[in-house]
């Protein structure tokens, strides 16, 4: 197990491998499993992401009524009007309000790294892959790459909304998606660990506050600021921009913003957005 993104680059540099390799590698020792288990495991992951994109339901709606139709709605939009923000960008968001609303309507995603933020990855991987010739090899090395990223910051910080609040789910998805996107694009390592520390930080003290204590509200739609945060962070990573603060220290950076962060504030639905009177509310009819 990797103990920070730069032993990572640093392994890769010394055995000149791929950042995915490397975290393929580790699968397999921390596992046990041969390397064609590790890689039909997570073919699996990108296939079961696959199925859930495609079978977005567009008339469902969650059971307290707060969730449903948004994804349809963007779709809708982007048929009929010229998106300020780009075709692939329009698609990213429909893709994560589609998945996110999924989950709320107990379908099946992959927790990427958790189920509240399971279309950050999605969002912008399957649009990605429709568009550059469906080539899935690139896409699954590309999820080592996030795996290894999300699997740094599980250690060095959480990866729990509970523990460390929205920043640690959101956040760390964005992050392990800006990095996977820079492979994708032909970016070095140094670019993809810039890139995961770019965006996570866009993300530091982003509180977990679901109304009535559903992954729901606001849960969805933060799945679509952190999927379009992800792509800026690479663009910027891939043009050569730096984060100033080493990728490392950003991680333990949102450690100590999560540690500090009031109980209310960490899942349990008792401050932020979920103590709004109408957050109150709802709260109050459901239960």
């Amino acid at each position: 197990m990797f103990q920070s993104l730069q032993e990572i680059v640093e392994k890769c540099k010394k055995e000149e491998k791929e950042f995915w390799e490397v975290i393929l590698e580790d699968d397999t020792m921390e596992r046990g499993v041969e390397r064609s288990a590790s890689y039909a495991k997570m073919t699996d992951t990108w296939d079961a992401m696959l199925l859930a994109a495609a079978n977005y339901d567009k008339t469902q709606c969650s059971s307290s009524g707060l969730i449903g139709g948004d994804g349809n709605r963007m779709e809708e939009y982007l048929r009929t009007h010229e998106c300020l923000c780009g075709d692939f960008i329009g698609q990213v968001i429909a893709g994560a309000l589609q998945m996110g609303e999924s989950n709320a309507c107990m379908k099946r995603i992959v927790a990427a790294p958790t189920a509240g933020a399971c279309g950050v990855l999605p969002a912008i991987l399957v649009p990605y892959f429709k568009r550059n010739g469906r080539n899935s090899e690139y896409i699954i090395r590309s999820l080592y790459v996030a795996a290894g990223i999300g699997q740094v910051i599980a250690h060095r910080a959480s990866i729990s909304g509970a523990k460390g609040g929205c920043q640690a789910e959101i956040g760390s998805a964005s992050a392990m998606m800006a990095g996977a996107l820079v492979y994708l694009e032909g970016g070095n390592n140094d670019q993809i660990i810039h890139a995961a520390a770019m965006a996570l930080k866009n993300m530091l003290g982003l509180v977990c506050d679901p109304v009535a204590g559903l992954v729901e509200v606001p849960c969805v739609k933060r799945n679509v600021y952190g999927a379009v945060n992800a792509v800026a962070s690479a663009e910027m990573a891939m043009a050569g921009i730096k984060s100033r603060i080493p990728p490392d220290q950003v991680i333990d950076a949102m450690r100590e913003v999560g540690d500090k962060m009031d109980v209310s504030l960490k899942e349990t639905g008792l401050g932020g957005l979920a103590a709004t009177p109408f957050g109150k509310e709802i709260s109050k009819k459901i239960f």
